[in-house]
């Protein structure tokens, strides 16, 4: 099977231009949502963040942050925080990963993780992940986002 790489944002749609006020004449166009994803172990994450291979391109907009968990985050705190920088707070903070199985982080009800996740902003943004302990857990991380939506 073969890949195909695009360098900008891909966006589809059949009606590009509104000409009417009736479905089929207002425009329809749309982003794709795109994916990336990188194996975590609890061990590599805990101490200092660790840099994912994960980046976000400039002016996006983050639509899930998901952990498949295969091995349960062990110790005594089974959490982990995801962000933009070391301090690894920035997009979710002390998410629980003590079971195996799909995890969803969000922002919360706090506002300037929230603000992240609407735009990551102008400069492209690589992905830090921080467990609150050392342990035995893995898991599969996978942030999707709407390339440079908010060009």
């Amino acid at each position: 099977m073969s890949i195909t790489t695009f360098t900008g944002p891909i966006k589809a749609g059949d009606v590009l231009n509104t000409t009417g006020t009736t479905a089929g004449t207002i425009k329809n166009v749309g982003f794709a949502e795109m994916a990336q994803t990188v194996a975590i172990t609890q061990a590599t994450t805990h101490t200092t963040a660790l840099a994912t291979t994960i980046v976000i391109p400039a002016n996006s907009h983050i639509t899930s942050i998901q952990f498949l968990t295969s091995v349960a985050f062990t110790g005594a705190a089974q959490t982990i925080s995801i962000g933009t920088s070391a301090t690894s707070t920035e997009l979710v903070s002390a998410l629980s990963l003590v079971a195996v199985g799909l995890a969803v982080g969000t922002p919360g009800t706090d506002a300037t993780r929230t603000l992240k996740w609407t735009n990551v902003g102008t400069s492209d943004v690589i992905i830090y992940a921080l467990s609150a302990n050392t342990g035995a857990g893995v898991s599969d991380l996978i942030v999707r986002y709407l390339q440079a939506e908010n060009a």
